[in-house]
């Protein structure tokens, strides 16, 4: 097996154009938020401590507790601070969760492909498991009333053939491939897929789940990620996507931190940073074709 991709040559970060965002912009912000189901019984699922048995209902309580309350507490904050979101849906929150991929549709959320449901990973299915897989989330989801151009696999699994399968299916973007700042541009079988930034680091899950921090450091991260982000923006632009899933930062003792950092962050109307989402980035950089 070749030990390259082959998907995207080595290209550092100082080596590039330099381009603007629009308005003259430097930092595109954007929250990717992880809308995500799961089965009862088996499957995959993060986990708040170790299963002892099937069914596991602690785990699974506490994952639904983030459709059932934790993203309603989180729209509210969004609506407050007047977010617009990239909504990543699993296309089996349609039918486990009725009115809530609606819900992101009618605040104006960018609804992107996160799946059918996070229970399974896509990385093992065949090539024509796997392009029916995308074929029927990409369906389901367009019956929202926007044909979805980005895709998060879930548990950012991804077969030798997932990004030419998705630019076959139409896809712009995919957001599994966290090796950069900037987005750059991926070699398919059916030309060109951009690559947008989305943070395996600042991410609740590994943060909190993974590395047993609480919000308080994981939004102390997201601090410290834009003050680092706004000092190099001068010599390039940059992209920081903060990830986040509903049954972990929708908790109620994990909010006020949120709030906290977004408020901040929103009253001091940098304006270096354009508040957007991820598929307006994948616009910008293919319109203006700026990607790497």
């Amino acid at each position: 097996m070749s030990s390259s991709h082959g998907r995207y040559p080595y290209r550092s970060i100082t080596d590039r154009p330099v381009y603007d965002w629009p308005g003259g912009k430097r930092l595109a912000l954007y929250l990717g938020v992880n809308h995500e189901v799961f089965r009862f019984g088996d499957g995959h699922g993060a986990e708040l401590a170790p299963a002892k048995t099937q069914p596991d209902v602690m785990n699974y309580a506490w994952r639904d507790y983030g459709n059932r309350v934790g993203v309603w507490r989180l729209f509210d904050l969004f609506d407050r601070l007047g977010l617009r979101t990239t909504a990543l849906l699993n296309a089996d929150v349609l039918d486990q969760c009725p009115g809530l991929a609606e819900a992101c549709r009618d605040r104006g959320d960018e609804i992107a492909a996160h799946g059918a449901t996070n229970a399974e990973a896509q990385g093992d299915l065949s090539r024509a498991e796997e392009a029916r897989l995308i074929a029927d989330v990409t369906d389901r989801l367009a019956a929202l009333g926007v044909r979805p151009t980005g895709w998060l696999g879930p548990w950012i699994s991804e077969s030798a053939d997932t990004p030419d399968l998705l630019a076959e299916a139409g896809y712009r973007y995919v957001l599994d491939w966290a090796h950069d700042d900037q987005p750059v541009r991926l070699s398919t079988a059916h030309g060109d897929l951009l690559s947008v930034p989305y943070s395996q680091e600042i991410n609740d899950i590994p943060a909190i789940i993974g590395r047993k921090q609480e919000a308080e450091t994981f939004c102390a991260m997201i601090d410290a990620a834009v003050e680092q982000l706004l000092s190099e923006c001068d010599r390039r632009p940059v992209v920081l996507g903060i990830a986040l899933h509903p049954y972990i930062m929708g908790q109620a003792h994990r909010v006020p931190a949120l709030a906290r950092v977004l408020t901040r962050l929103r009253e001091a109307d940098d304006p270096r940073i354009w508040w957007t989402t991820a598929g307006e980035i994948a616009a910008h950089a293919a319109a203006n074709d700026c990607a790497a």
